[in-house]
């Protein structure tokens, strides 16, 4: 392919979201809500009747989505259009429909636009990118809902064609998806981060895409070659000859550098020295389990348990829940299987919660279990019963100190007990865990340690409190770093405090299945890693490729390093090396 010649080439900076080199003539996708007119004196009640009969179309529109996701990839990202589904039932948006449309007695589809502009509004001029980032969600579920209200075809990422590059202000879940299907090559949009939903479909299907990129629908026409670097985050516009051929060399070093690791996928979880490591997987349900299979990958080292009440939106019953565990157990063919305990609050929430100001800092997690025992014990039960099936742990999250550990320990034992009066007792006792991402745990961890038979860290939330960075606000989002030395000093601590108490610790946040970050967690202590299981096999490649020795001199380089850039050149060279990144 040979670069445009009648412009000048521009590069253009934004946020790596999804590994990998591809380029192609751009798409450009306008996407908006349907034109739609304002028409006087209609009757409340018929119209409401549309608005219904819409949202039934769209949920059906959405579940089918949804089921090929699931069917595709797996339960986690399938679980992404639940929240979805939870807008069409959201009771402020729809009751300021109704209101408008009995107050003004103007067409449905003009009062509904109005609504969920203002809606999406509200989302969109939130600081968090976490919370902003859901008003893609409400814009793609609204839109869909106006489109059937107008009986309008909108234009879809699955007929932009093959090879081409998809470039959007933004783009929904729905949409990478049906552009991942019509054969786009990549995609690039001008707002968005990491953590939106269309970000994380995109790294599941292994699309190469840069999103948050200023100034993307200015410099990009339709037709124009993009090559888009999903390594450095750089999206460039009618590149040169010199730029296309450095590039050409570049995306076979990639291509080579992924063979490899495919090629070690089956092998065992050992160093060339022949020291052990162990990797897991998390999980969103039972489906995610054939990923395990597909990565060889033995055990869940996190089952998001949130996301049974996320897809229903309610509180399972007891029974809904154990048969869901036991599935997962069943199917883990006598690996082990660790539970996070119900993990609701900051981003994810349910309906029938009420919503908080800081809902990161808030009612979520554990605090939300110990209050409601009628919510906590049917869990508890539920995971006691499936254990009867397999090896089980069970974490607790966001613990704060000994008392939150001790409390949620008795909540156990009062669930074991009454089960035991019943006669079910699990195949092996089950291990408790507390889940260490409060700074107020980490500064306790020696004691608590007492009382766990087990620690895992999620980094995600240690990284943001510990840095009280708000790692969705771009304002300081450049602040959240686990790169920094207070990062690092904890983990270590963490480690240090399992190991006095002779109980592992392994990671369940995202730094577990970054490469760069799997050499240096071992050698602080980490005794397990788990990710999503398409990571595995990256991360195994570069830990069978390394010696325990290597990892143990990185680790006292890294606890040397006076700063969080100096500890990022260390991490990305160890791992360069055993890679190949360039």
């Amino acid at each position: 392919m040979q670069a445009a010649s009648h412009r000048t080439e521009v590069r253009l900076v934004g946020t790596a979201s999804s590994a990998g080199v591809a380029r192609g003539p751009a798409y450009v996708l306008f996407r908006g809500m349907a034109l739609v007119p304002c028409v006087e004196n209609q009757d409340p009640e018929a119209e409401i009747h549309r608005l219904e009969s819409a949202i039934s179309a769209t949920r059906a529109d959405i579940i089918k989505v949804r089921d090929e996701v699931a069917l595709r990839l797996n339960e986690a990202e399938a679980q992404i259009f639940d929240a979805q589904l939870l807008v069409l039932e959201d009771v402020a948006l729809l009751d300021d429909v109704v209101s408008r449309t009995r107050a003004t007695r103007r067409n449905i589809e003009h009062c509904f636009k109005e609504s969920a502009q203002h809606y999406v509004g509200l989302f969109e001029s939130m600081e968090s990118e976490i919370i902003r980032g859901r008003a893609a969600d409400i814009r793609d579920v609204t839109g869909r809902v106006l489109d059937h209200l107008v009986g309008a075809q909108p234009e879809r990422g699955d007929q932009v064609g093959g090879g081409r590059v998809l470039v959007a202000r933004d783009l929904t879940p729905s949409d990478t998806v049906s552009a991942e299907s019509g054969g786009i090559t990549a995609f690039v949009t001008e707002e968005g981060g990491r953590t939106s939903h269309s970000a994380i479909m995109a790294r599941a299907l292994g699309i190469p895409s840069v999103v948050g990129v200023t100034g993307l629908m200015a410099a990009v026409n339709d037709g124009d070659l993009v090559l888009v670097d999903g390594e450095d985050g750089l999206v460039i516009v009618n590149p040169t000859a010199p730029t296309l051929e450095s590039y050409r060399a570049r995306e076979l070093i990639i291509r080579t550098r992924r063979d490899r690791v495919m090629s070690e996928v089956a092998f065992e979880d050992v160093m060339s020295d022949g020291s052990r490591f162990e990797l897991r997987a998390n999980i969103g349900g039972p489906s995610d389990m054939e990923d395990l299979k597909a990565f060889h990958v033995r055990g869940v080292g996190l089952y998001r348990t949130e996301n049974l009440y996320l897809r229903i939106d309610d509180w399972p019953s007891e029974d809904e829940q154990y048969g869901e565990y036991t599935e997962v157990i069943r199917r883990a063919s006598g690996d082990p299987v660790t539970f996070r305990t119900l993990d609701l609050g900051g981003d994810k929430r349910l309906g029938v919660l009420e919503p908080e100001d800081n809902p990161f800092m808030g009612f979520r997690a554990v605090r939300l279990c110990l209050a409601h025992p009628e919510v906590f014990r049917p869990q508890l039960r539920a995971i006691i019963r499936a254990a009867v099936h397999g090896p089980v742990s069970i974490m607790f999250p966001m613990i704060s100190g000994v008392e939150e550990m001790l409390a949620a320990k008795a909540a156990f034992r009062e669930a074991e007990a009454s089960l035991a009066a019943e006669g079910v007792r699990p195949a092996a006792p089950v291990r408790l865990g507390a889940m260490i991402e409060i700074p107020s745990a980490v500064a306790v961890a020696d004691r608590l340690a007492r009382e766990c038979d087990f620690f895992s860290v999620g980094t995600n939330d240690l990284v943001q409190y510990m840095l009280a960075v708000d790692r969705g606000n771009r304002k300081v989002g450049s602040l959240y770093d686990p790169c920094h030395p207070a990062v690092v000093q904890s983990l270590r601590a963490i480690f240090r405090a399992a190991e006095s108490a002779r109980i592992p610790a392994s990671v369940c946040g995202e730094l577990g299945g970054d490469p760069e970050w799997a050499p240096l967690l071992l050698a602080l202590g980490a005794s397990e890693l788990s990710m999503s299981a398409s990571a595995i096999p990256e991360v195994r490649f570069l830990l069978r490729h390394c010696q325990r020795p290597e990892l143990d001199a990185l680790a006292t380089r890294v606890l040397a390093a006076s700063d969080a850039a100096q500890t990022r050149t260390l991490l990305r060279e160890f791992a360069s090396k055993r890679l190949g990144h360039r």
